[in-house]
């Protein structure tokens, strides 16, 4: 079973983070598009139980259908801090991931890589965490700048940081719809990850993966005793 200890303060989670940045892999272009199994995670807050509910579904990539799905449900171990996020949504996501049978060959999450004011959001954490391929495609825009991309599916901008680092893209997954926002988490190239993320939005903004996820937290949240 994958586990990660809470940290006890900002100050020790903001040490986790530099040095677990250091193992996030770049040079690795990740799994083909639209072969194998990929994973999708989102998480489920209820603040007035202090609980947090993580689902883990896996979809066949060439046909997108759901091949299995996991949830897990837990009390929330780190309080928020911009920038800190991943300590609070971890464990329990890791707790869904170690619940699935199969075996994902990439993993999307509901929110960023390296698209994050720290340069290591949920997808790099994740990622780096389990050995995993992962990438972030988060639906809002956060601490970056982007020009608009052009309308058609498919079309994308660069997601510029403070520095002028390019952290993502901005992608268009449906014409005419507002972009989601793809950022590298770990063992996947950019170019991959918009490519998986529109292999996974055939009908919609966002992926198929993180619908499913969605779908599945919040129902196990409202099922939580």
């Amino acid at each position: 079973m994958t586990s990660v200890k809470t940290p006890a303060d900002e100050a020790e989670a903001r040490a986790v983070q530099d040095e677990l940045r250091t193992r996030v892999v770049l040079d690795e272009a990740g799994p083909a598009v639209g072969r194998g199994l990929i994973a999708g995670v989102d998480v489920a807050y209820d603040d007035e139980r202090d609980l947090v509910a993580a689902a883990a579904v896996v979809l066949d990539a060439a046909t997108l259908d759901v091949v299995e799905e996991a949830t897990a449900v837990g009390r929330v171990s780190f309080p928020y801090v911009p920038g800190l996020l991943a300590f609070r949504e971890l464990p329990t996501v890791l707790a869904a991931l170690d619940a699935l049978s199969a075996a994902p060959g990439l993993v999307v999450c509901d929110g960023y890589g390296l698209a994050h004011p720290r340069g290591f959001g949920l997808a790099c954490h994740l990622g780096v965490v389990t050995g995993l391929p992962s990438i972030g495609v988060a639906k809002n825009p956060f601490t970056f700048t982007y020009e608009e991309p052009g309308a058609r599916r498919g079309d994308a901008a660069p997601l510029v940081a403070a520095d002028g680092a390019v952290v993502g893209r901005a992608l268009r997954t449906q014409d005419g719809i507002k972009p989601v926002y793809v950022s590298v988490g770990h063992r996947v190239s950019l170019d991959n990850a918009c490519a998986q993320t529109l292999a996974l939005s055939p009908r919609f903004r966002i992926p198929e993966t993180t619908r499913h996820a969605d779908s599945l937290c919040r129902r196990a949240l409202r099922e939580a005793s």
